[in-house]
């Protein structure tokens, strides 16, 4: 529990304060916020409310898309919010190909130059940049950045602290040569996210997420592989789901930290 933080994603219609007011119950003292309900409910009432509810923010989802005009701007947004929710990290999503576009090496070299460009501000601020590797299902519209070497590659042209990797186990479990690089990430690692993979996928495939324990993946081999790396910071469960959407955020949160204690 001490290193448990619920992302608020898994619970998407649960309504901010009574999400605050879930956990507080809970004995849940972390939590990741995600940037649209943040702006719905207002950065700085968000901000005020987490810090007076006795909350730390663990990260905040996400920015890049870099393939969109106007990514600078955006981004450096993204970064300015994280720091005033007081949130040391950022997730990264980089964003798939442009529109009428195969090239993809063309796109992740972007994504690369796009970074650099962003690090000055992020550091400035405090904030660290988590690139996340998505599953490659997910190249073409939502993510170039596919695999652990493809991550890592980018975030090693900047100081540990300013540029880590995300791992979340949705995105990484099918590559059987990742959990050795991971150990081998040390501080590398800016934030652990858990969520299962289940089958049959949905449509859109977006929304086919597990709590943990509900799937294929091998939650312990990598609880194993960040703890040899030294990670020692927040255990997010991020879960996207409809079937669980239409649930009471109580029951949610529940279902969460009881799938998060059983592995």
């Amino acid at each position: 529990m001490s290193r448990f933080s619920f992302n608020q994603i898994t619970a998407k219609h649960w309504e901010l304060t009574e999400m605050v007011k879930g956990l507080v119950d809970a004995g849940v003292d972390k939590v990741a916020l995600w940037r649209e309900p943040v702006a719905e409910y207002g950065l700085e009432r968000s901000a005020a409310l987490v810090r007076d509810a006795g909350l730390s923010v663990t990260t905040l989802c996400r920015s890049g898309f870099f393939q969109l005009d106007g990514w600078f701007d955006e981004n450096r947004r993204a970064i300015d919010e994280t720091a005033a929710l007081g949130a040391p990290v950022l997730v990264l999503v980089s964003g798939g190909l442009p529109e009428g576009s195969k090239d993809i090496a063309g796109a992740r070299a972007h994504v690369a130059d796009a970074i650099a460009q962003l690090v000055p501000h992020a550091a400035a601020a405090g904030v660290t940049l988590a690139i996340e590797p998505l599953h490659p299902m997910y190249a073409a519209d939502r993510c170039v950045i596919n695999t652990w070497d493809q991550a890592m590659a980018i975030a090693e042209q900047h100081p540990v602290g300013q540029v880590g990797v995300t791992v979340d186990t949705y995105h990484l479990w099918w590559d059987d040569t990742v959990l050795p690089k991971i150990e081998a990430a040390g501080e590398r690692i800016a934030i652990y996210q858990l969520a299962d993979w289940i089958t049959p996928l949905p449509a859109g495939v977006l929304t086919g997420r597990g709590l943990p324990g509900d799937g294929c993946v091998d939650m312990r081999a990598f609880h194993a592989a960040v703890e040899k790396a030294g990670y020692t910071g927040p255990i997010e469960v991020e879960v996207m789901n409809d079937q669980l959407w239409q649930r009471p955020g109580p029951e949610i949160l529940a279902d969460t930290l009881a799938g998060y204690q059983s592995i």
